[in-house]
């Protein structure tokens, strides 16, 4: 096993899968590839580029998760692990299986939430979406119960 990617959305069971990524990195001499899929820029309806001040608030936003995830993947390195983070925009589900594909990734590790009920009936999970369509195996952390 050579690269394993970690989707991030910086939630409790995102960290928990990049913690437990890092340590079967450590093991498996594999790099951690950190990627976070951020949103993509909304479409303003009658504005080319859309106010500026939106545009503002989002590149602040972006800045802000870039630092992150950056940090995210020095502290891995620190421990021994050749890691780097990727800040992408797109549609979660197909951005995770594409980036997966570009960086050869042999395993995806991915926290859950732990949704049920209407949300998971009418949206569904971007883990199961992952788990469904991945052309690799795929880990799947679950939420804590303090979550």
């Amino acid at each position: 096993m050579k690269n394993i990617l970690v989707p991030i959305d910086f939630s409790p069971a995102s960290h928990r899968a990049v913690h437990l990524a890092v340590e079967m990195a450590l093991v498996l001499k594999a790099k951690v590839w950190l990627v976070h899929v951020a949103a993509p820029d909304p479409d303003f309806v009658g504005f080319k580029t859309g106010p500026t001040y939106i545009r503002q608030h989002r590149a602040e936003v972006l800045r802000e998760e870039h630092s992150t995830i950056q940090s995210l993947a020095e502290n891995a390195t620190q421990r021994g692990v050749d890691a780097e983070g990727l800040l992408v925009q797109g549609p979660t589900t197909e951005t995770i299986l594409a980036e997966a594909e570009q960086l050869q990734a042999d395993m995806i590790v991915m926290g859950s939430h732990g949704r049920s009920g209407l949300y998971r009936t009418f949206v569904g999970s971007v883990s199961e979406q992952v788990l469904r369509d991945a052309k690799v195996p795929v880990l799947i952390i679950p939420k804590a119960d303090q979550e």
